[in-house]
């Protein structure tokens, strides 16, 4: 909707989806975590068309490992297209994108026809929390709309590669391990 912002799952964490090119959405993101606006947002999308509308000059290593990884817990950082607002981006010239492997989020950037923010469901600082009762409790009377249904997260964040600089560089082991990806890139 217009400046909604939902708690959901994701296959790695408990998330804060809103769409990513709605200024009311992102500002209440924020205000809900208590989080600094220079801090970028991870974006989920649901198919490749999503990631060309958030990210341009794709590199052949961004299709690659989108190929071997995604659905999954990768996230890869790319760089932006202008029209992504800077609540995204933190500033930068890049966006991090992930597909992740789970049918809500999927379902609802597909709906949306656009990618939704995927930040998880914690107060800026706080711990990811691992269950829905955790995410509601901390978060719950903020948001619009609380889906439970859906598998659980595993619990263990996205592994976020940025592909900007020719090689992939590992910003956060997470998820998947860095020398899977690295394996695949050669």
């Amino acid at each position: 909707g217009d400046g909604g912002v939902v708690l959901l799952p994701t296959d790695t964490l408990y998330g804060l989806g809103a769409d990513v090119f709605s200024l009311p959405a992102l500002k209440r993101v924020f205000s809900i975590k208590g989080r600094p606006p220079d801090l970028a947002l991870p974006v989920l999308v649901g198919s490749w068309e999503q990631v060309e509308l958030v990210a341009r000059d794709v590199p052949e290593s961004g299709r690659l490992l989108a190929g071997r990884f995604w659905p999954g817990a990768l996230t890869l950082v790319l760089t932006r297209r202008d029209c992504v607002p800077d609540l995204v981006t933190g500033g930068r010239d890049t966006v991090a994108v992930r597909m992740p492997g789970h049918p809500i989020p999927l379902a609802l950037a597909k709906e949306l026809g656009g990618p939704i923010t995927g930040t998880s469901a914690n107060r800026s600082g706080e711990a990811d929390p691992q269950t829905l009762a955790a995410a509601e409790a901390e978060l719950g009377g903020r948001v619009d709309y609380i889906i439970r249904a859906g598998p659980a997260p595993q619990g263990t964040p996205s592994t976020v590669v940025d592909l900007t600089t020719g090689t992939p560089r590992l910003l956060r082991q997470g998820a998947v391990p860095f020398s899977e990806v690295l394996q695949a890139w050669e």
